[in-house]
């Protein structure tokens, strides 16, 4: 019987929903913003160009904290272990 194309059983290709690479993504990108490197690029980002959208960030920031604080599964999930 020829194989299906695309019927991978060995696991290797995930296609889009691919674990092993998100997990290696979001733990390269942690270490980054935590790094004196990533740290500085968030410094030196650009500056807001009114005091209207200075504002609008603040609000927007406030926002993402609040919801930060509700228990979210995406923040909380090892990578690690298979869904």
């Amino acid at each position: 019987m020829a194989k299906q194309p695309g019927n991978d059983s060995s696991g290797k290709n995930q296609g889009e929903g691919d674990r092993e690479s998100a997990r290696r993504f979001n733990e390269e990108e942690r270490e980054f913003v935590e790094s004196e490197r990533g740290k500085e690029a968030i410094r030196s980002g650009p500056s807001p160009k009114s005091p209207e959208e200075e504002r609008e960030l603040d609000e927007a920031e406030k926002e993402a904290r609040r919801h930060a604080l509700e228990n979210d599964p995406e923040e909380s999930r090892d990578y690690r272990e298979p869904s």
